[in-house]
């Protein structure tokens, strides 16, 4: 019969200074936390003063998110990984990136800041009321199509990039600090559908 051996796997080792521990960057945003992710994403960190909604990066356009208001000067593109290279997006902002290594546990799921949400319920008003003379809001509703495009309105209102209440961002805190987590998966998809 043959010996049996202890396996040499323990649990115990596991528990080491880098387990539990996530590598994130944080980015600056305007009129809302900044945003965390993780900093494996990043595929590069580009300067770029100038306001854009697609970017050539490396020879594939990619659709850009603002996180900063249209009358803000940008100073960089940051790109990040996507499900697929279509899915790649780009973040416009300015400031700097900061890199933090977190604990898990240290991670808390809290409420948007009252401020925040004033902000992005005004955003919300007046993006209903004006939208740059396109007049996306102000549907003939006596059709179908005109239903339709009602419906399509809504769901881009709930993407627009000022308006942080919605199902794409989850707000957690660290050390007492909000931060948005962007479901990057969710406004990939939108900005690849939007651009379609």
């Amino acid at each position: 019969m043959n010996q049996i051996r202890k396996h040499t796997f323990e649990a115990v080792s596991l528990l080491t200074a880098e387990n539990g521990m996530l590598d994130v960057t944080l980015i600056p945003a305007v009129n809302q936390p900044d945003w965390i992710i993780p900093s494996g994403l990043i595929l590069s960190v580009d300067s770029y003063d100038e306001r854009i909604w697609t970017y050539l990066w490396q020879q594939q356009e990619v659709a850009v998110f603002h996180l900063l208001p249209r009358n803000q000067t940008p100073d960089k593109l940051i790109v990040l990984e996507g499900n697929t290279a279509v899915h790649r997006l780009a973040l416009q902002t300015t400031g700097e990136l900061r890199h933090l290594k977190v604990r898990i546990s240290d991670v808390k799921d809290a409420e948007l800041p009252e401020r925040y949400v004033s902000v992005a319920r005004s955003n919300s008003e007046d993006n209903m009321v004006k939208d740059d003379g396109f007049d996306l809001y102000q549907q003939n509703t006596s059709d179908e199509v005109g239903a339709e495009n009602i419906k399509q309105n809504m769901a881009e209102e709930h993407f627009r990039e000022n308006v942080i209440i919605s199902y794409l961002f989850q707000t957690i805190t660290i050390d007492d600090i909000p931060y948005l987590v962007p479901d990057l998966d969710k406004i990939a998809h939108q900005l690849v559908d939007l651009d379609s």
